[in-house]
């Protein structure tokens, strides 16, 4: 399958000494668990447990490198400097590296290449130079698609400071060690798994029609959720679980809009 050009994505890369201890103290996932040709799906968590910056991390040219949206890039460099303090670590945007999917096999011959850790049907993916990457590559909608059809949450589908790591399946998806040591919102989101009370999901939304977002879910004239993110008819919204089930064999309105609710086939709460 030709290879598809996620140029909706960035590279931001933290070298020296310290780099690993830094980013294991911060982030959702052990760091320890990045190796050659292994990355792992992790999240930076505001202190009250809720997403701020969702992203893969891969290990490569010295460094770890970090595949995050690049509408988000500057500011998780931004949040990230903001926590170094004295550490010996280096952070910096690497504009010059690109990153590739290939849903069906490696995308590119050179490169850092890995399988997605969040499903393995979103295939592999490749960070390399951009000079050296393939000529022949589709644009990121083709991922779109792929992801949309999977419900396959990331970046701006979470909202900023908005949805809690466990609402939004980031367990589901890999993104959570709960053996690991402390992380920032690391309290809250352990109790939240331990007591069972993450009453929501992200589930995909489909009108068939356009979308807008930040409109509340309505059925019975009640609300049961809020549309969070679209593309064009389709998109994510925050549901109440416990008032979708409630809802069953009834419409569903955003804004007059007549939706469907899907609960995504790797959901398992």
């Amino acid at each position: 399958m030709t290879a598809i050009l996620l140029e909706d994505r960035s590279i931001v890369a933290l070298s020296g000494p310290e780099a690993r201890g830094f980013l294991q103290g911060l982030i959702t996932n052990d760091v320890e668990k990045v190796g050659p040709g292994r990355a792992v799906y992790a999240a930076l968590l505001t202190p009250q447990g809720k997403i701020l910056f969702d992203f893969l991390i891969a290990e490569g040219d010295g460094a770890l490198l970090i595949d995050c949206a690049r509408a988000s890039r500057d500011a998780l460099v931004k949040r990230l400097s903001m926590y170094r303090l004295r550490a010996k670590v280096e952070i910096e945007a690497r504009d010059q590296l690109c990153v590739l999917s290939g849903l069906a096999g490696r995308p590119a011959e050179r490169g850092i290449t890995f399988e997605d850790p969040r499903l393995g049907s979103l295939g592999h993916r490749s960070i390399g130079a951009a000079a050296e990457m393939p000529k022949t590559a589709l644009g990121p909608e083709a991922y779109l698609k792929h992801r949309l059809d999977l419900g396959v949450p990331e970046a701006g589908d979470f909202g900023s400071d908005k949805t809690f790591a466990l609402d939004a399946g980031l367990d589901e998806l890999h993104a959570v060690d709960f053996e690991k040591g402390c992380y920032v919102g690391q309290e809250l989101t352990a109790r939240m798994k331990h007591r069972g009370t993450a009453r929501k999901r992200l589930l995909m939304v489909d009108a068939g029609e356009e979308l807008a977002a930040g409109v509340e879910l309505r059925a019975h004239g009640h609300s049961i959720g809020e549309v969070v993110s679209v593309y064009g008819g389709r998109g994510f919204a925050l549901v109440r679980l416990d008032r979708l089930e409630e809802a069953a064999g009834s419409q569903i309105d955003a804004d007059g809009v007549r939706v469907t609710v899907t609960k995504q086939a790797w959901l398992s709460a």
